[in-house]
């Protein structure tokens, strides 16, 4: 039986108002929050609430289709579960019960090199797996994380490349955050420099354990190791500038994630809606192109498809749903934005994502058409 608050929400983003009601304070600060002043998090819903679409009429959408193939993979809706660290913070059951949620509602889980729960574990769930690569100190252990996803049967890596170090985020700072008792990132095992411990005031536990173990040194020459040392598909998550979209479909990767971290990182960054045309463009259809950051609802994904996106990334409603009721859930959030984008593409008078993409745009006030 569905639980009467799931049932209740009737938009993802009303898991948000469910998941404060459970969560402890600082946890629910760790999801939600961001970098700064947090002025690039406020910037990405911005960006989208000023983004108009325009419709078009006297199209037949008796029917609408929503399936989109994702890196090779089928799935219902053009939406991956975005990779999101330590879910077990936010519900006993973590990352399991996302991914038997992103198994069920027949959309791709992206596995994080942060997880509380092992990849293996998830693989087995049966949902569509990637793998998410943080790029560590330990070229061993980077290899060794390749191979386990592999074994497991992941079918694209997703290396972030915006993230050097953490942003510095002011509410895990303030309340020295540290995760609760009993979650830790099992891909590390009992490695003293991979499980986040209490940093003392002002220091986040998170932030300290990233900079012990995270290389900045990361670079283009390293895409062509990690190219010899994995056959998955390889995605970069992070882009915003389009010589850098350039360069990275030029160097063969075979999906960008258009995106700002969700604040998280730099602010004052771009909004990463506002970025998206100018890297679709830079790409020209040599790479997928994803699209995450401030999405919340259905009618968000049809804006990202409408300036490029082949798909986009949810993250923070899912983390939502998850603490609001596990599994279903998060299942409940993701029937809602299919709902919502079935919904919105009919009423823009699009039968199909194909036509989505043919939806012109009027960004805010005196802005042009695309």
């Amino acid at each position: 039986m569905t639980d009467p608050a799931l049932a209740g929400l009737l938009t993802p983003a009303d898991a948000e108002a469910l998941a404060a009601a459970v969560l402890p304070t600082a946890v629910e600060r760790f999801v939600g929050g961001a970098a700064g002043a947090e002025l690039t998090l406020r910037a990405n819903r911005a960006a989208f609430d000023r983004l108009h679409l325009v419709p078009r009429v006297l199209a037949d959408v008796s029917s609408v289709g929503t399936t989109r193939t994702l890196l090779g993979t089928e799935s219902t809706l053009p939406v991956a579960v975005a990779p999101m660290a330590y879910q077990r913070a936010v519900h006993p059951d973590g990352e399991l019960a996302t991914a038997r949620a992103a198994r069920d509602a027949g959309v791709p889980f992206t596995a994080c090199t942060f997880s509380s729960t092992a990849v293996e574990d998830i693989a087995a769930t049966g949902a569509a797996t990637w793998f998410q690569l943080y790029w560590l100190r330990d070229r061993g252990h980077t290899e060794e994380l390749l191979k386990r996803a592999e074994a497991a049967g992941c079918r694209a890596l997703m290396l972030t490349v915006d993230t050097p170090r953490m942003g510095r985020r002011a509410a895990d700072m303030r309340g020295a955050f540290t995760l609760p008792e009993g979650v830790s990132p099992v891909h590390f095992g009992p490695r003293p420099d991979g499980v986040p411990r209490a940093a003392g005031s002002g220091v986040s536990a998170v932030a300290a354990q990233t900079a012990n173990v995270v290389d900045p040194s990361l670079g283009w020459a390293d895409l062509d190791w990690l190219r010899e040392h994995t056959r998955l598909p390889l995605v970069l998550k992070g882009v915003l500038d389009p010589a850098d979209a350039e360069r990275a479909a030029a160097c063969g990767a075979d999906a960008l994630v258009v995106s700002n971290h969700g604040g998280r990182q730099l602010d004052g960054a771009l909004p990463a809606l506002d970025a998206l045309p100018a890297v679709a463009e830079a790409v020209a259809g040599r790479c997928e192109v994803f699209f995450d950051s401030g999405v919340r609802s259905g009618t968000d994904v049809l804006k990202a498809l409408a300036l490029g996106a082949d798909g986009v990334l949810l993250g923070r409603p899912v983390l939502w749903g998850l603490a609001a009721g596990g599994h279903q859930g998060v299942l409940r959030v993701l029937h809602l934005l299919g709902e919502e984008l079935e919904s919105a593409l009919a009423l823009a008078g699009c039968p199909d994502l194909a036509a989505a993409a043919r939806l012109r745009t009027v960004p805010g006030p005196g802005g042009q058409p695309r």
